[in-house]
């Protein structure tokens, strides 16, 4: 059986990464896992994507005190990450 060698090219693999196909679906992502947290403390959790020098990324984080302490307390967030598979 033969060897098989791959080589990327780095800069086709960065464009991918911070393409706007990517980063629509990171958003969708982290919309669905906002909306999940917010249906246990609504208002309390804000998506949020951008694309950086290298990749692009998305995020959920607390917005207000009460979202704060719902994750303290129940761990909303946490357990609303299954929501963006």
């Amino acid at each position: 059986m033969a060897d098989i060698k791959v080589v990327l090219n780095r800069k086709g693999v960065k464009a991918l990464l911070r393409s706007s196909g990517v980063l629509d679906d990171l958003f969708r992502r982290a919309v669905a896992i906002e909306r999940s947290a917010n249906s246990a403390e609504p208002g309390g959790f804000e998506a949020d994507s951008e694309v950086g020098p290298n990749r692009a990324r998305a995020s959920v984080r607390t917005v207000t005190r009460e979202g704060v302490n719902a994750e303290v307390k129940d761990r909303s967030l946490t357990k609303s990450i299954d929501a963006g598979r």
